[in-house]
């Protein structure tokens, strides 16, 4: 009876704090929009000059330069209509800007697949050396297209050529093989890093770069072929979906709510009754489109009419990419959205790899790389990176695992611009594609990227260094401990329980309904398409704007920037964004109160993840019990030079601030020069730096004094102190690692000192 009525007070509590929420979104909400109107107000002040003496002639020139305007901007929809019909008849080809050629296809597999391996050919002028390290650009198939990672001259591909670096892309086709899954895919995909493997044998392991949906799959890649992949870079990837309350962020991205809204993984298998067995992926891009309703039903198309002079091959480039929409089997989109959106199986373990095996990211031997943005509402930073708390328990296990994982966080770039942008392609990209030549240099364990920007110009505008930071003091970035996922369990539960009543009920009634005349047609009137054909000259109500539109391009008299009728049309656009921003804060504010209401109340009442009463919560395992974690501290005095030096770069290192990417050359180069370390195979490197990282952080002091007993060589410790004086006078050290280069340098002296008295005395007493 006490525990029942616990749990009322907690349901009551929990009611009153979604309430509290919801009223702080929907005044934030109004303040947003009162502040957009008060700017736009104070933007409206007269300009001296602005107003010509003859109001009439200002209202000429803008109603003339409205209408042209106009025409042109119809004659552009036109233009798209006619690409969209022409890339389609093409076979919808990757967009990229550069030429390539196909070195594996997937259709020819023993398990088929409507992938491919191509190599991209690089442009006249660029050079690019086989034997440096490969990259693997990875494209999402979340809709549209292959393309996005080389759509233009400045992207991923082109500054990885411009690097020298030999590049493949993976693209697919718009139709999949027949019966393929996404475990099918990832077989393919495992096969074309093989072959670059093989294409290149005296080269770096391969680097997977995998954008968005592509990020995850790079992961699957690398964690069942560890030995064949290198870094690993995955850009505006979410691999932890459930996540979205983050300190520092004024909403709480609002997409994670769907699946519990629309009842979970159902509505997938729905779309892929009425395609007949496919589904389009027209839906994914329509569900991206409607997280920002102002910027898809108002100011993409306003900012192509404001500026129809300027915009129009921009524009024209960019919807050709976004308007081409492939399909998928019902086994893979089920898949995705089981395993991933509403499941968030792979972070945890739980997605099933090869008969019998499950993947594993603790097996993933490369570093690892995100690259996220704060003005990212597809996927924001938590969903990026919050799935380093689920794989590993604590910063320990990270290094002892020899993991090295670094997170850079953009400001303010949208999902789309970590792709497309020019400005990230030449800052952040090639600052991340810059470092991993020398990333295997930092010792295991989780780093912040931080970019500086210098005097300098192309590749060295910016300077990049590596912040250590804990997987402790990252998890204090969700604000509510990531509690506020907890409902997503139930929701996982409930998905479950509403397939199998679709199964049963609604299924054999859909699928009776349709064939594949019904769905090709579902498919050619769905409104992503349909806003593409219909404004094409298949409509011969677009024929007259063809015929207007050279004629108005030669007479084109487009009306000053400082016409007032043009300011006042600014203001009205501005006035019509703030409100679709007004609806879509106040839509979400009330979807995530709608979602804590529904599944919240059934966690406050005591429903877990299997809809039963929960045991107590689980504390964080000590690290000292994992079973590497014991080998370590226990062989801490055992070993020789290879130890004791990766012990003091670990000792040593603790005490750094951000690490430049400079010192990280240096070390490379000081690396190869050394006899002993030079010799060393990467899994030996790697266990080297797992051990020397776990014991100089759980057990500093024992470590520090097991350096003389691992240097008991003469030759040994000279090298080593010769070592230590070499990076002395090429790196500025702080005083914390002076401190600790101070303490080394006494502890080997003194042992030294002691050793040559002892064998003096020894001597003495031999000629006595």
């Amino acid at each position: 009876m006490e525990n029942q009525q616990h749990k009322t007070a907690d349901l009551f509590n929990l009611m009153g704090k979604i309430g509290r929420l919801y009223m702080i979104r929907t005044l934030e909400a109004q303040k947003n929009l009162f502040s957009h109107m008060q700017k736009t107000a104070m933007d409206q002040k007269p300009v001296e000059g602005a107003v010509s003496d003859n109001p009439w002639q200002a209202w000429a020139s803008y109603a003339t330069d409205f209408a042209q305007r106009s025409v042109l901007f119809w004659d552009v929809l036109r233009e798209r209509g006619n690409n969209y019909i022409e890339h389609i008849k093409e076979g919808s080809p990757p967009l990229l800007a550069f030429e390539w050629e196909i070195i594996a296809d997937g259709r020819t597999f023993e398990r088929p697949v409507n992938y491919a391996l191509i190599r991209i050919i690089p442009p006249a002028g660029v050079k690019v050396d086989d034997a440096r390290r490969p990259f693997i650009i990875v494209d999402p198939r979340a809709g549209h297209g292959p393309g996005i990672g080389g759509f233009k001259k400045e992207s991923e591909v082109g500054v990885a050529l411009q690097f020298g670096h030999p590049v493949y892309f993976v693209i697919f086709f718009p139709e999949p093989e027949a019966g393929q899954t996404i475990l099918d895919v990832s077989a393919a995909e495992a096969k074309f890093l093989e072959t670059v493997v093989k294409r290149h044998p005296k080269s770096p392991k391969p680097t997977i770069y995998g954008n968005c949906q592509g990020g995850w799959a790079s992961m699957m890649i690398a964690a069942n072929d560890p030995e064949m992949a290198g870094p690993i870079v995955i850009n505006g990837a979410p691999m932890s979906y459930w996540s979205g309350s983050w300190s520092g962020t004024e909403g709480e991205n609002p997409m994670r709510y769907s699946g519990g809204l629309l009842g979970g993984s159902w509505m997938s298998l729905l779309a892929s009754d009425l395609g007949n067995g496919k589904f389009d992926g027209a839906y994914l891009v329509q569900n991206f489109e409607n997280l920002n309703p102002a910027n898809t039903y108002w100011n993409k198309s306003y900012n192509l009419w404001k500026n129809i002079d300027t915009e129009r091959e921009r524009y024209l480039e960019f919807e050709k990419w976004f308007g081409g929409y492939f399909l998928m089997n019902e086994e893979e989109i089920h898949w995705i959205v089981d395993n991933l959106f509403v499941g968030n199986k792979l972070a945890r373990g739980d997605v099933k790899g090869a008969p019998g095996t499950y993947i594993d990211l603790k097996a993933i031997r490369s570093p690892i790389v995100i690259f996220s943005s704060m003005g990212d509402n597809i996927t924001p930073p938590q969903q990026a990176i919050n799935w380093i708390s689920d794989v590993y328990t604590s910063t320990a296990e990270i290094k002892a695992n020899g993991q090295v994982i670094v997170g850079l966080v953009q400001e303010d770039v949208g999902h789309l611009g970590i792709f497309v942008s020019g400005k990230v392609a030449q800052k952040e990209h090639t600052e991340i594609i810059e470092a991993l030549d020398y990333i295997e240099m930092l010792r295991p364990g989780l780093y912040l990227m931080e970019l500086k920007e210098t005097s300098g110009t192309g590749k060295n505008k910016y300077v990049s260094s590596f912040r250590e930071v804990t997987l402790e003091d990252r998890r204090k970035l969700n604000r509510l401990e990531r509690k506020d996922e907890k409902p997503f369990e139930v929701v996982a539960e409930v998905s479950v329980m509403i397939e199998k009543a679709y199964a049963l009920f609604g299924r054999p009634i859909v699928r009776s309904m349709v064939n594949e005349l019904t769905a090709q047609l579902g498919r050619t009137m769905h409104p992503m398409r349909r806003k593409h054909w219909f404004f094409s000259d298949l409509n011969p109500m677009m024929w007259p704007v063809a015929a207007m539109a050279p004629a108005i391009k030669a007479g084109r008299k487009p009306a000053a920037d400082d016409n007032p009728f043009r300011r006042l049309e600014d203001a009205g656009s501005e006035m019509i964004t703030a409100s679709l921003n007004l609806y879509r804060d106040l839509r979400d504010a009330s979807s995530e109160s709608v979602f804590f209401q529904i599944y919240g109340s059934m966690i406050a009442l005591g429903a877990t993840g299997d809809v039963k009463f929960g045991p107590p919560p689980v504390a964080t395992p000590d690290p000292r019990q994992l079973p590497f974690v014991r080998t370590a501290l226990a062989a801490i005095e055992e070993g020789g030079y290879k130890e004791a030096l990766a012990r003091i770069w670990s000792l040593v290192g603790q005490c750094a601030d951000a690490i430049p990417l400079q010192r990280l050359e240096m070390a490379d180069k000081i690396l190869r020069s050394d006899e002993k370390l030079s010799k060393l195979s990467e899994d030996e490197m790697r266990r080297l730096r797992s051990e020397a990282e776990v014991v100089a952080l759980l057990e500093p002091e024992r470590t520090l004094r097991s350096l003389p007993l691992l240097l008991a060589k003469p030759e040994d410790k000279k090298r080593a102190l010769s070592l230590i004086a070499l990076v002395q006078s090429r790196v500025t050290l702080t005083q914390k690692q002076q401190d600790m280069v101070g303490k080394i340098i006494a502890l080997l002296s003194a042992k030294e000192a002691g050793a040559v008295a002892g064998n003096a005395s020894r001597k003495k007493a031999q000629k006595k």
